[in-house]
């Protein structure tokens, strides 16, 4: 069954890269670690393909907008940390970016193709969930074409509906 408002948002413990570091070190970011914050979960599909370029760059370009609503975002794709790093620099993204890699947080979230383009398996479906500082689920959309993006306006209306 798919996640939707008022759920409780499964939990992840993922690999980050901590991109402030001159040797780039690997961090574990887990959902506790926004506990009394809003979260902005994107998952998207391949790090460097072109919507997800444009989407998260687009995100980037905004992020002022999330900050004034008291929110943080983070970033979910199968990719590895070493490519979500390269893809993080390459692009100037100024939120986190974790590795799924295993697959285990895209499935609990209803987020993950069993077949996506060209024959491959396992790779996140693009989608926007916002979770409370209490864990729960506020707003969950989860989209069947990757060529679509996350409803924007709708994610920062519950934001602003959270924070007042």
């Amino acid at each position: 069954m798919a996640l939707q408002k008022g759920d409780k948002a499964p939990f992840f413990k993922l690999v980050s890269s901590d991109f402030k570091s001159a040797n780039s070190d690997k961090k574990e970011v887990s959902l506790d670690d926004y506990k009394g914050k809003n979260l902005v979960v994107l998952f998207f599909p391949l790090a460097f393909s072109s919507v997800c370029t444009a989407e998260l760059c687009s995100m980037r370009d905004d992020i002022g907008e999330y900050t004034a609503l008291n929110a943080e975002v983070v970033a979910i794709s199968v990719d590895s940390p070493y490519v979500l790093d390269r893809f993080k620099k390459d692009q100037s993204l100024t939120f986190l970016l974790l590795s799924d890699f295993n697959k285990e947080v895209s499935a609990a979230y209803g987020a993950l193709y069993e077949n996506f383009a060209w024959g491959m398996k396992g790779v996140s479906k693009r989608s926007a969930f916002v979770i409370d500082g209490n864990g729960v689920i506020q707003y969950a959309e989860v989209l069947e074409n990757a060529g679509d993006v996350p409803d924007f306006d709708a994610i920062k209306k519950v934001l602003n509906e959270l924070t007042r």
